[in-house]
């Protein structure tokens, strides 16, 4: 399932092609994605130009004068900038073509993502308006975990992947940030102290900034915007590694459930 850091990727990678273009036609051959994409796409869209290309939490956000396309890749989905003369596959569901020729091409092939068409204020959205804070912006520290962990029973892991705590915090990151720094996933939240939640933060931070450098973590679907993959996935330390080495101590790292993911660390280095 793409997370954050391939979203982000997406939006950096789509980013120097559409910003700035104006929308020529918008062709929808599979509207029934996880919500139906927004019926007046097609008619509203065409004519503006794409003045932002945002992303909040996994949510892609194109914003016009007239409103702002929320896309979520949901499972399976991606992007990719083409033109016409590739032809649509399959679970090609959705071509935003542009004035210059350029297409954006949506395919997903489970159609777990949305497509939705909002002309109102966007943060106000149902799903963004409740969202806690960016993990990358200044509003995100130790001392947002700390504060929000008070008097919670919940597994640390489970809590920093709540996107109402944080957003973008999903299983392949939490795993690897809870590893480097040292805690154990199933320590109850409201039992860490301030001091290894900002040591916490630093390491959701490092970790989601050298996957987007890397171009996220390719585990199953998903690949960039240009169709090629990532390559955080070489630098995963626990994630998909259970039963295998600690790169640290050189025990065999736990794997279990928690929450319904999987969940892997190392029980002599994470505490």
């Amino acid at each position: 399932m793409p997370e954050l850091p391939e979203v982000e990727t997406t939006r950096r990678g789509i980013s120097p092609h559409i910003q700035g273009q104006q929308v020529a036609q918008v062709l929808i051959r599979q509207a029934r994605l996880r919500w139906p994409i927004t019926p007046s796409l097609e008619k509203e869209l065409p004519g503006q130009t794409i003045d932002s290309i945002e992303r909040r939490g996994k949510y892609l956000l194109l914003g016009t004068a007239a409103g702002t396309l929320l896309i979520h890749l949901g499972m399976s989905g991606s992007i990719r900038i083409t033109d016409s003369s590739q032809t649509p596959g399959k679970h090609d569901h959705v071509d935003i073509l542009f004035k210059d020729g350029r297409i954006m091409r949506y395919s997903d092939p489970r159609r777990f993502g949305c497509m939705l068409w909002e002309q109102h204020s966007i943060a106000a959205h149902p799903l963004l308006q409740s969202l806690g804070p960016e993990p990358l912006g200044e509003e995100f520290d130790g001392d947002t975990l700390y504060r929000a962990s008070r008097q919670r029973k919940v597994a640390v892991k489970s809590f920093i992947m709540d996107s109402h705590v944080v957003v973008g915090v999903g299983n392949i990151y939490a795993n690897e940030a809870l590893f480097l720094a040292g805690i154990n996933p199933k320590r109850a939240a409201g039992k860490i102290a301030r001091a290894r939640y900002q040591l916490l933060a630093d390491c959701i931070q490092q970790i989601l900034r050298t996957a987007i450098e890397q171009g996220g973590t390719t585990l199953r679907d998903f690949t960039n915007s240009n169709g090629d993959p990532g390559y955080f996935k070489r630098s995963l330390k626990v994630y998909g590694r259970g039963g295998m080495e600690c790169h640290s101590c050189q025990r065999p790292l736990t794997e279990f459930r928690l929450g319904q993911r999987s969940t892997v660390y190392c029980t002599h280095c994470q505490k």
